[in-house]
Formats: C-alpha cells, sequence, structure tokens
C-alpha cells in the first residue's frame, strides 16, 4: 500500500464463544425490530436520537468522504408539510387521485398483505422524522465541488446502522420513501447536491399498535446465504 498516516487497529479481542454468544444475542435482539405504522406522540429522549445518528456516522463509506447528512423534524409545522407533501405523491402512486396508479398491478399486488395505502398519518402523529440526505458532492468539507463515491451505497449502510442503534435504544421506527421525494429537500431547506433517500419515522408505538401477520415471515438461513 502507498505511505499514509496511520493508527494502530483497536478491537476487542474475543474468545470463539464469548464472540458467537454476541452475534446471536444482537441477532435475537434484531429479530424483534418491527416496522410500526401507528405511533404514539410520546416525546423520545433527543439524546437517544443523536447517539443514533452518531452511531450512524460511523460506517464505512467511500474515501471517508462521509456522504450523508440526517435533518430531524420535530416542528409540527414541518412534519405537517411532509405528510401533504408525501401522501400527494402516494395517492399517485396508488392511483388514489383517480387516475391509473403509478404502481403495476403486481407491486400493488405485493403491498396488500402489508396493508398500506396512501394515507400516512405517522408522518405528523410521531414526535420525529428523520430524513436521510445523500450527498452527492461535498467530501469532508461540504462544499458542494468535491465529488464523493459509492454514494447510495455508504447511505444506505448508515441507514441500517441508524435503526438499529433506535431499536436498540427502544424505539420504533418506519421507513419511507415517497417518490419523487425532492420536496424534502425543501421542507429541510437543504442544498441541491444532497438528494433525499428515506424518511426514518422514530418515536413509541401506539398502545394499540399491531403489524401485518405476513411481516413477520423472514426467510431462512439456507436461502439468504450461502458458503462457497
Amino acid at each position: 500500500m502507498r505511505d499514509h498516516e496511520t493508527l494502530p487497529y483497536a478491537l476487542e479481542n474475543l474468545s470463539h464463544d464469548e464472540s458467537v454468544a454476541r452475534a446471536r444475542a444482537m441477532r435475537d435482539r434484531l429479530r424483534q425490530r418491527r416496522t410500526c405504522r401507528y405511533f404514539s406522540d410520546e416525546s423520545v429522549p433527543r439524546e437517544a436520537i443523536e447517539a443514533a445518528i452518531e452511531a450512524a456516522g460511523t460506517a464505512p463509506n467511500g474515501a471517508n468522504h462521509q456522504p450523508w447528512h440526517f435533518a430531524v423534524i420535530q416542528s409540527p409545522e414541518r412534519k405537517r408539510a411532509v405528510r401533504e407533501a408525501a401522501e400527494a405523491e402516494e395517492r399517485r402512486f396508488y392511483g388514489a387521485d383517480g387516475t391509473d396508479p403509478k404502481a403495476s398491478e403486481e407491486w400493488l399486488g405485493a403491498l396488500r398483505d402489508l396493508g398500506t395505502d396512501a394515507d400516512k398519518p405517522f408522518l405528523e402523529t410521531a414526535p420525529c422524522l428523520i430524513v436521510v440526505f445523500a450527498q452527492r458532492k461535498g467530501g469532508i468539507a461540504e462544499d458542494g465541488e468535491t465529488q464523493n463515491y459509492y454514494v447510495t451505497e455508504s447511505v444506505g449502510i448508515a441507514c441500517g446502522m441508524l435503526i438499529a442503534t433506535l431499536h436498540e435504544a427502544g424505539l420504533a421506527t418506519l421507513t419511507h420513501t415517497p417518490s419523487p421525494m425532492g420536496f424534502l429537500r425543501d421542507i429541510c431547506e437543504r442544498p441541491e447536491w444532497e438528494k433525499p433517500l428515506m424518511i426514518v419515522v422514530v418515536g413509541h408505538p401506539a398502545k394499540d399498535a399491531t403489524v401485518p401477520a405476513r411481516a413477520v415471515e423472514k426467510k431462512p438461513l439456507a436461502r439468504i446465504a450461502s458458503w462457497l
């Protein structure tokens, strides 16, 4: 490798048994994670949100440019603006605006057992919306000029780490991706070189919250992994 400044690689040295135990414990905690569509308006600790975003900010990424921004929306006025704009796109997606749906019949069929529709009240009810932006340019300086690399992959990994940390904090989450979602850039007052990637809705589940039975069905290990 070319000469470059280095630091020692630090990682706790675990026994075989402890390594397996920790991996299985994390697996079992994440198996309890469920997408929530029914939120209470109970507040969440800002410190927990900040810690989750800091955890997401440690994700591996192209050239260490860290091409992400997390806009946290708690203002009722901005949450209302997000809901109105998102639902307008969702009505077009489902054909609930009186026009032909943007989604194919196959896609709509795949969603049927999950019970989703164009109504997104959680965007207002939940106490916190984290809008995740992918920075196509900016680099470390965020100057809007330096090219970033592997942006979608990097931000996708960061979103996974964000959601896992929020779950560890005992908070319910939902990922929402209206399309197109350029309106989020305006609502969050972000620059044109940032692309909104998703909304992570965060809060506590409503007391009568449910999840679709279909959602708990997961592919077994043999179908999602292979050893070569």
